[in-house]
């Protein structure tokens, strides 16, 4: 009995996973629209993203303290061009990317 319960138990297990596959599918062109839209909000903010890089390698292990300000810059410039209002106005704009999308 406890062998047919481990066997339901991974049968389970694999059905979930399958499920979560297809739902993650659906998904893939508006998770690789989201990908782009990282990516050109880093490239926006590259001036603070570059300080802090310097300011990481200049102070090595007391980054996380020394390094802080810089971060909050990143955090900033982040919360402005990665925001959630920016990145539905981006898929807005990219519709017909998001529509024709392939999905490999």
């Amino acid at each position: 009995q406890q062998q047919q319960q481990q066997q339901q138990d991974q049968a389970g297990r694999m059905k979930d996973m399958g499920r979560e596959g297809r739902l993650s599918f659906r998904n893939f062109a508006e998770s690789q629209l989201r990908r782009e839209f990282k990516q050109e909000a880093l490239k926006l903010c590259d001036l603070q993203v570059g300080a802090l890089a310097e300011c990481i390698k200049d102070e090595g292990i007391w980054a996380p303290f020394k390094c802080g300000e810089y971060q909050k810059d990143v955090n900033e410039c982040m919360a402005v061009y990665n925001s959630e209002e920016r990145f539905q106005q981006y898929k807005k704009d990219h519709q017909e990317d998001l529509e024709n999308k392939p999905y490999v």
